[in-house]
């Protein structure tokens, strides 16, 4: 395990050179090392997981950077990036089922934290970036890192107990503008994505959250809840954020294609009223 070096808040790049001990959850095109498969592949359709929002010239909060594809695009598009994401010293959000062995799942998800850790180090390497880096969970974003223009949350919701709690601490440090991305339920499809949509009753798609632990079968271990549109643009309004719009895409997956939404919330109440 490498030791977390850190300056502030920030972490200190770790020299990663080998692909063996590094893993893309993102795919990747990586400069010197070639191509990179990932679980997601978001080279196409990136524009539309960011909900089209111009991050050129911004200041720019991500929380959950992963192997930091979304990161280092942005930063191709102009912003200055602070990625935010587990290091190997912190637990991902296990959900406890009694039956299983939470501790063992622990152990194995630092590992795969350690090598996106690595995966990120090593793009961030190669691609010559200058976005810093904050370890921690999303419970705890440290208001040393001040504000920032943009926050983003690329399917990070469904993985957290709380994603209200981890939504307001982010979004205290944002000045303008929260982009929120999460899978698709059924139920709140629009019509291009389910034709019959209109024999649905029409409180399926109203605000909900849904808990998809299943205590028979232990599964999932990390994921907790699909949210959908209409309740992501209610926890931003409580959060000042409350002009929002959505919109709808699909992206490659390891099944096929993931249909999706964002919400992009425009803050409408100053921070200043909120301290």
């Amino acid at each position: 395990m490498i030791p977390l070096r850190q300056e502030g808040v920030y972490a200190h790049p770790r020299m990663v050179t080998d692909l063996r001990d590094c893993y893309f959850y993102q795919t990747t095109d990586l400069p010197g090392y070639g191509f990179q498969g990932g679980e997601w592949d978001l080279r196409s359709g990136i524009r539309d997981y960011l909900g089209n929002v111009d991050v050129r010239g911004k200041r720019v909060l991500e929380i959950g950077t992963a192997n930091g594809f979304i990161c280092f695009y942005m930063e191709r598009e102009g912003a200055s990036v602070v990625a935010y994401d587990l290091s190997d010293e912190q637990d991902w959000d296990v959900v406890p089922f009694e039956r299983s062995d939470s501790d063992a799942f622990r152990a194995e998800r630092k590992d795969r934290i350690r090598q996106l850790n690595n995966a990120f180090w090593l793009s961030h390497r190669v691609f010559g970036s200058k976005a810093m880096m904050v370890y921690g969970d999303v419970y705890s974003v440290p208001e040393e890192i001040g504000t920032v223009d943009i926050c983003t949350f690329g399917s990070v919701l469904l993985h957290v107990r709380d994603p209200f709690l981890a939504l307001q601490k982010a979004l205290a440090l944002t000045s303008d503008t929260v982009i929120v991305t999460e899978a698709l339920g059924l139920q709140d499809a629009p019509d291009r994505f389910r034709f019959y949509r209109k024999w649905l009753p029409a409180n399926l798609r109203r605000p909900a959250q849904k808990f998809m632990p299943d205590w028979p079968s232990g599964r999932p271990n990390e994921t907790w809840w699909r949210l959908s549109p209409e309740l992501v643009k209610q926890y931003l309004g409580v959060l000042g954020f409350e002009r929002t719009e959505v919109s709808y895409h699909s992206q490659p997956c390891p099944h096929g294609k993931a249909r999706m939404f964002t919400v992009v919330g425009h803050r409408t109440v100053p921070q200043r009223l909120r301290q």
